[in-house]
């Protein structure tokens, strides 16, 4: 009996090899389709052009090809119905047994700077998700392969036939449904954002490959995974395994490091940037940064945006630290960094997309577009009756850049571009200024002349008044309080000056 392979691959890694081994010892006879076909008769394997299979011409650019009974037909055949084989053989229709496409490359088109409409919806394959799906929804018969990785588990079931086969047959019809999936959710979200404005689509599709198992989740007890393309945003250099914590600390520390443009340094512990501070270098940074908070950054996240040199990395080095992230490293930066074994070194290889965020619950999924609504100085209002100073709006508007990435209820106080205490996550404003103050004192810093930040509006004045008596001579917050009129009495009281941005950034 003759046995049939189809064969169309954009990904042409392992393929001749693959072929030629199902020619020479499993007797297979190749069908394919364009560069494919050329390339197994360059490297002298027969091979079959599927036009000629069918009688029917490739055309259209090639986007008319494989949509043909004769090729669907030997795809969907259930051999062992009497009346389905009578029809395949009354209409000159073979059975083709063995199916191996993968699919144009649309998610790494569409990746690419400068990537037009016209070339992302050149690249949404059509006739290879169908015969992929016609050949795993027949899987009992056909075997289908969309993974090169998958060539030496095909070739030893071949050979061995029988059950085993059929097991393989199961889990490789299981991952074309998912790869096909995937592939349609990539294409629904980047139309949504070329026709939809990156609106809230209507059906949210999610298609992730598995990217790594995780150890454990949050706890050891924990199953957890990650999903997607984290790879193309982290490179980690060096270290041991990254765990499902870091993750979420990873990508909290490249969010707030993403807002700053002059050199940066920020240290986080638990998503919290713990201190933050911009200077003229990144040792400069680092030594404010850290003075904030000498107690905290003990198993923290380091993130900063420019090349990590070995100044600051022979100082970073005498600190316990779980990862360090930045856009490059100086080779004495890794040889220094490189003597902790379990240090993770991640370079940051492009900054966090304009996608969806989301987050689980009980029966469902919650959507929202990412925190980055467009500020300026323009757009906010003083609303005390003294104007803020030169240096007072500078250390506001760092302080508001900082404190939307601090968990609410969120207090920053702030200098001129360097934190000087936070407090987060608290039940009430007041206990997060008083433990920001706090940590303040820790640190030996003083708030004489600071600024503060909050990320909701203050409810009551005592918040606003608490900050006066800390040493803070201007505040910066939301605004939109029943009470507003009392907080900005209390303001001019202190001789503060008060900005409203009308644009809370709350995160829960």
């Amino acid at each position: 009996m003759e046995h049939r392979a189809l064969i169309s691959v954009s990904d042409k890694t392992g393929i001749v090899e693959f072929s030629r081994e199902l020619v020479r010892r499993h007797g297979y006879t190749i069908l394919s389709t364009g560069g494919t076909a050329k390339l197994l008769a360059k490297e002298g394997i027969p091979v079959t052009e599927v036009s000629d299979y069918t009688g029917f011409p490739e055309m259209m650019d090639g986007r008319v090809k494989t949509l043909h009974p004769k090729v669907h037909g030997g795809l969907l055949c259930l051999r062992s119905n009497p009346s389905h084989m009578e029809q395949a053989k009354a209409h000159g229709i073979g059975m083709i047994d063995l199916v191996v496409v993968n699919l144009y490359p649309f998610e790494a088109t569409v990746a690419k700077a400068g990537c037009t409409l016209a070339d992302a919806i050149e690249n949404i394959d059509i006739g290879g998700p169908s015969m992929l799906r016609s050949a795993a929804k027949n899987h009992a018969d056909v075997t289908v392969v969309c993974d090169c990785g998958d060539y030496p588990a095909v070739l030893e079931a071949i050979k061995k036939g029988g059950g085993e086969l059929l097991e393989l047959r199961r889990k490789l019809a299981l991952k074309v449904y998912q790869r096909t999936s995937a592939y349609d959710a990539a294409i629904a979200a980047y139309l949504n954002g070329q026709y939809n404005g990156n609106a809230l689509p209507s059906t949210l599709n999610i298609g992730l490959g598995l990217a790594q198992k995780m150890r454990y989740g949050e706890n050891p007890h924990q199953q957890a995974a990650l999903y997607g393309d984290f790879n193309n945003y982290f490179k980690q250099l060096h270290g041991k395994e990254l765990s499902y914590n870091n993750i979420v600390d990873i990508a909290a520390a490249s969010e707030l490091i993403s807002e700053f443009e002059s050199p940066t340094v920020a240290i986080l512990k638990h998503t919290n940037p713990c201190g933050v501070a911009s200077a003229g270098n990144l040792l400069d940074a680092w030594n404010q940064a850290f003075e904030t908070d000498k107690q905290a950054p003990f198993g923290g996240i380091i993130a900063v945006n420019r090349k990590l040199d070995s100044d600051l990395a022979e100082v970073i080095s005498h600190i316990f630290s779980e990862v360090i992230i930045a856009p490059d490293f100086s080779d004495g930066a890794l040889e220094i960094l490189m003597k902790k074994k379990n240090l993770r070194l991640m370079l940051s290889l492009r900054k966090p997309d304009s996608g969806l965020r989301i987050r689980s619950v009980p029966g469902g999924l919650l959507a929202q577009t990412p925190d980055d609504a467009a500020e300026s100085v323009d757009s906010m209002r003083v609303v005390s009756k003294r104007q803020p100073t030169a240096e007072e709006w500078k250390a506001m508007l760092f302080a508001w850049k900082v404190v939307k990435h601090v968990k609410s209820n969120a207090i920053v106080y702030a200098g001129c571009e360097r934190t000087l205490g936070v407090g987060a996550g608290q039940m009430s404003r007041v206990d997060s200024s008083q433990i920001a103050v706090w940590k303040a004192g820790q640190a030996a810093l003083s708030l004489k002349g600071s600024v503060v930040a909050s990320d909701a509006f203050f409810p009551f004045a005592d918040g606003l008044i608490a900050a006066a008596q800390a040493g803070a001579t201007a505040a910066i917050q939301p605004g939109g309080s029943v009470r507003d009129e009392e907080v900005i009495k209390a303001a001019d009281e202190n001789n503060m000056a008060m900005v409203f941005t009308g644009i809370r950034h709350f995160r829960h």
